[in-house]
């Protein structure tokens, strides 16, 4: 989309402005390093500022394309830098909206609303119509993106209608892939409200302005493919979503990436494919992790680092002071109390979800198996094969030695501290071999010891061990829960969570949202199997 940010000039251009319309040629052919060094030449030249700001945002730009965000950040906030020296509302505005567009993308959207409204203040004093409609409509489309992240999708729809207004309908040729652009964002608001049927021809709009590969095609293709997975037509569901695979994959948008990704992840799932489904499900996790990290790099001390210290603002009167200590006291009280009911709740669910493990984990009060009764009764998991007949409750003296019993307990001890249980293999008669013994031994043993059947023992394993992973790493709070459930070992979503309820007495996304509330408080807060 940055192109559509390069200014069409006049048409009788300098020498430096010429200079500057090739380097952007330059852009498209993919020549980014000869590109950077004609811009650093450009700068070096520049003897007017207006000159240095349109240099500067060209490196910011290049830099955009190659994927390094904190040189284009730090290039294009010394460009901003620059705007009090120059009288231009047309270069002001496309700075501030290329800012906006930057920190957008970083996750700072508070920072890249700042921008924008910057950038519509100074677009209001440009004289060319045209050059005003196409600033304009591009801060309408961040201003779009930026109530989508707020939820606000009735005000998205509002701003992305100013936006093709502002390019007018007699620009669409020279505006295209911005025109393209509003299309795209109103398919992906109209398919979050659920119309599935606006928001595809929303995306049909986009799709004609488009003719050559690039994100914005992408994530067209994206929606149209996720719309014909609402309606579980898989054959034009994986066409579409191929299409936009082949545009990811040789894409550096992480944003991308991990759409497509997760749409492939749950086409398979939605077709049974387990194994490809779990290939896209780790892809996706990739591109996550990669997006996760990279704004990471852009806390909100680190983007202060990038822009100038503004000049000290006046002293605050004696009187204002008071007010705000006045406040601020109020403020803190009510933070206070607050947090202590807030405390309160989380010792609460904390307590229960303790409670509850170590109920499932303790052996000096095991809890009697009631067969009839159980949470598991029913519930079919493949995973783990328990069709050997009924257990024998009371102890048979010559089933197995003690000394067999006690080196089956030792194993089962360290079967335990693995992760072995994970396996989509698992089953009775898999352990057996694992520990080298016979099914009815190990049936016998868990049965007496655990006070459990094989399949709750290795069900009840593996929730533990992704309550452990959720409780000690955020980043598998942000997974998907099909993610989660690949994870320990379950075949579907709707069979981890069954089973997951039954073990926590709260449903994973519960769960979930527990946790986030008492961070950091449940931190490095341990659950084992029997410890």
């Amino acid at each position: 989309m940055f192109i559509t940010a390069v200014p069409l000039w006049a048409q009788k251009k300098n020498g430096f402005d010429q200079i500057c319309e090739r380097t952007s040629i330059q852009v498209a052919q993919k020549d980014i390093p000869k590109s950077l060094k004609t811009a650093d030449s450009l700068y070096m030249a520049a003897q007017k500022p207006l000159d240095k700001v349109k240099s500067l945002l060209l490196s910011a730009e290049l830099y955009h394309v190659s994927g390094e965000f904190k040189k284009s950040i730090c290039y294009g906030e010394n460009a901003h830098s620059l705007l009090k020296q120059i009288d231009d509302p047309e270069w002001f505005s496309r700075v501030n909206e290329f800012l906006a567009k930057e920190y957008r993308l970083v996750g700072l959207h508070e920072r890249s609303r700042k921008y924008i409204l910057q950038g519509m203040q100074g677009a209001k004093g440009i004289s060319d119509a045209q050059k005003r409609g196409e600033v304009m409509g591009l801060l309408n489309q961040e201003m779009a993106y930026y109530e989508m992240e707020q939820g606000n999708y009735t005000e998205a729809v509002q701003y992305i209608e100013h936006s093709l207004n502002s390019f007018g309908k007699d620009q669409i040729a020279e505006n295209g892939r911005a025109v393209a652009a509003s299309y795209q964002i109103l398919g992906d608001v109209y398919f979050k409200l659920k119309d599935y049927k606006v928001s595809e021809n929303y995306y049909r709009k986009a799709e004609s302005l488009v003719k050559t590969k690039c994100c914005v095609l992408g994530l067209v293709y994206n929606g149209i493919g996720g719309i014909r997975l609402k309606q579980k037509n898989w054959k034009e569901a994986e066409i579409y979503l191929k299409k936009a695979e082949n545009i990811a994959d040789s894409s550096k948008s992480l944003k991308l990436k991990k759409a497509v990704y997760s749409n492939i992840n749950d086409y398979y799932e939605g077709t049974g494919d387990d194994y490809k489904a779990s290939l896209y499900a780790i892809k996706y996790v990739r591109a996550y992790d990669s997006l996760t990290a990279r704004n990471r790099e852009f806390t909100p001390k680190n983007s202060e680092n990038l822009t100038k210290r503004s000049p000290k603002s006046k002293q605050i009167s004696i009187v204002k002071n008071a007010a705000i200590i006045v406040l601020l006291g109020t403020l803190i009280g009510i933070v206070i109390l607050f947090k202590a009911k807030q405390r309160k709740q989380r010792s609460k669910f904390r307590n229960i979800i303790r409670t509850q493990l170590q109920m499932l984990s303790s052996r000096s009060e095991p809890v009697p198996l009631k067969r009839e009764n159980s949470d598991f009764a029913n519930i079919s998991v493949e995973e783990v094969d328990d069709r050997i007949g009924g257990y024998d409750k009371k102890r048979n003296e010559s089933l197995m030695t003690s000394e067999t019993e006690a080196k089956l307990l030792e194993l089962l001890e360290e079967f335990e501290k693995g992760e072995l249980y994970n396996n989509k293999n698992m089953s009775l008669s898999f352990l057996a071999a694992e520990l080298n013994t016979n099914t009815k031994y190990l049936s016998y043993v868990i049965n007496q010891h655990k006070c459990t059947d094989v399949k709750t023992y290795v069900n009840r394993l593996r929730i533990n061990y992704i309550v452990d992973k959720l409780i000690n790493d955020e980043k598998y709070r942000q997974y998907k829960i099909s993610i989660l459930a690949d994870e320990c070992g379950f075949s579907s979503h709707s069979k981890f969570a069954t089973v997951f309820k039954a073990v926590t007495d709260f449903s994973p996304s519960a769960y979930i949202k527990y946790l986030d509330s008492e961070k950091p408080g449940g931190k490095n807060v341990h659950f084992r199997e029997n410890n």
